[in-house]
């Protein structure tokens, strides 16, 4: 039997986690918190004895929104001491542009001019924190922007400030020799009623308008696109597909519920396979970035079981996937699965001639109607490989 201290994580596996997730001191809207703060130090310090790659952060979860200069050289100071001291490195920054009121009917897409110039301000200042301390990537979520009450009137104006908004961010970044490619993160709702861009898709078509979309990408989230019933493995095959898969957040969801960021693979097992099996497949190679948190229910030992357990889930699943690529029932049950013609491979490349000579062809309907491509065969054996039993 295979034990999981054969899937101890080391940091060549490129997971990481967020200051705000290992740090999450268990509040909700119903509840107080249930758990101490950690200090950002002792955050980096933990989840480089647990194996992790590295950590990622909203301006915010390191320094105070109303730090002074010299507090927040300090805390930065300490930060990267214990960076240096580790190892871990710091993949991604954020900012957080929900929490503070100012940001209440959105950031980029408020209808205060204001409130977007300090969005912008706040942005770049974040920007300028994270290349300090390593960062490639550059996430953007929204989520305040959106609305509640859209005979507001504001629905295009809003898209229009967002694209110059993130027009402006791009060439800041350039200016400054940054070289940051910044991942969009959908959601559908929470906090707001309805988040502008809610899923991949949507995403991808909004890159597409801006003025450098080589710079955009898309940071795709497990319980995001599971909220609102979507299939968040073909979301991440439309974004690898268009070349867009800059950075993912790893969790796991309950369909319909509130954004649970639970530990992942605790609750779609068979989905987590086939998000890692893509993943593996087709070489993937950014970080893998848990955006989830310990139930509110634990102290500060089980905050550390989650983080493991999240870093374990995905190396057995990896080991899983390597196992279906191997069997050979599974791989005998795929090939029977697809049936290639070469002949009508040649017509199906256009030409005046291949579309005559494909409109002439016969097919037997009733023969392709009635064949049984074997599908229940197929998901049997991976449920199999998922219990064990193959």
């Amino acid at each position: 039997m295979t034990h999981t201290s054969d899937f101890t994580p080391t940091p060549d596996d490129r997971f990481t986690f967020g200051l705000w997730t290992v740090g999450n001191v268990g509040r909700d809207p119903f509840g107080e918190p249930t758990r101490s703060a950690i200090d950002a130090p002792t955050i980096v310090r933990k989840l480089a004895e647990l194996g992790a790659y590295g950590v990622n952060l909203h301006d915010n979860d390191l320094v105070p929104i109303n730090a002074s200069a010299a507090e927040r050289d300090q805390i930065v100071s300490a930060f990267k001491a214990a960076l240096t001291e580790t190892g871990l490195k710091v993949p991604m920054a954020t900012t957080n542009l929900f929490g503070d009121p100012a940001f209440k009917d959105g950031a980029f897409t408020s209808a205060d001019a204001r409130v977007r110039a300090y969005a912008l301000q706040k942005t770049m200042q974040s920007m300028d924190l994270g290349h300090e301390l390593g960062a490639a990537t550059y996430v953007l979520w929204g989520g305040r922007e959106g609305s509640e009450v859209d005979a507001s009137g504001k629905l295009l104006d809003a898209l229009g400030w967002f694209r110059d908004s993130l027009n402006f961010l791009a060439e800041y970044s350039e200016s400054q020799g940054y070289g940051y490619r910044f991942a969009l993160e959908p959601k559908p709702n929470e906090p707001r009623a309805d988040i502008f861009l809610p899923t991949v898709g949507s995403a991808l078509g909004f890159i597409a308008t801006l003025d450098k979309p080589d710079l955009f990408g898309v940071n795709p989230e497990f319980a995001h696109e599971t909220m609102a019933g979507l299939n968040f493995v073909h979301a991440v095959a439309q974004a690898i597909d268009a070349g867009k898969l800059f950075h993912i957040d790893l969790n796991d969801q309950k369909m319909g519920r509130f954004d649970q960021d639970l530990r992942f693979g605790a609750e779609n097992i068979k989905g987590a396979f086939l998000l890692v099996k893509l993943l593996e497949d087709n070489h993937y190679s950014g970080p893998k970035h848990f955006d989830a948190h310990a139930l509110r229910t634990e102290d500060e030992a089980g905050v550390w079981t989650f983080a493991r357990g999240c870093m374990q889930t995905y190396l057995i699943l990896k080991e899983k996937a390597r196992q279906f690529n191997a069997d050979a029932e599974i791989q005998a049950a795929l090939q029977a699965y697809r049936v290639e013609d070469a002949e009508l491979s040649q017509l199906s490349e256009f030409s005046p001639e291949n579309a005559a000579a494909l409109k002439a062809q016969t097919f037997d309907r009733a023969a392709l109607g009635a064949r049984g491509p074997g599908l229940e065969r197929i998901d049997q054996l991976t449920i199999e490989l998922l219990l064990g039993v193959r």
